[in-house]
């Protein structure tokens, strides 16, 4: 019943925009800190976004600027508004917690959403 669900990906040409989605059952982004992964072909899944409950948000450095995260509690959703996209950007991308390990674990891994920034 726990179950982070992602949409909004998919192929857009460099310089384009995108908005993702994330929903979840089993759990409230009101109470929870979230955050937007990304994992890119032959690459580690990396943390490049996360916003806390009380709306805090953090990014990693290479985005600059580029990448806004937010959420509407009362939709339940947290969104990652994506701008000027390069083909560095072309990765699948998920939500879940910004920090977990013994004591917090990591959500159930959705499907994630593809972005692929191409011309």
């Amino acid at each position: 019943q726990l179950q982070l669900v992602e949409s909004g990906g998919g192929l857009v040409q460099p310089g384009g925009s995108l908005r993702l989605s994330c929903t979840a059952s089993g759990i409230s982004f009101s109470r929870n800190n979230m955050g937007w992964y990304r994992q890119a072909p032959g690459k580690q899944r990396e943390l490049v976004a996360s916003i806390t409950t009380d709306g805090s948000t953090d990014y990693v450095d290479f985005l600059k600027g580029r990448f806004t995260i937010s959420k509407d509690n009362a939709k339940n959703t947290v969104y990652l508004q994506m701008n000027s996209l390069t083909p560095e950007d072309t990765a699948v991308y998920y939500c879940n917690r910004p920090r977990f390990g013994m004591t917090l674990v990591a959500l159930p891994w959705g499907q994630g959403t593809q972005v692929t920034v191409s011309s």
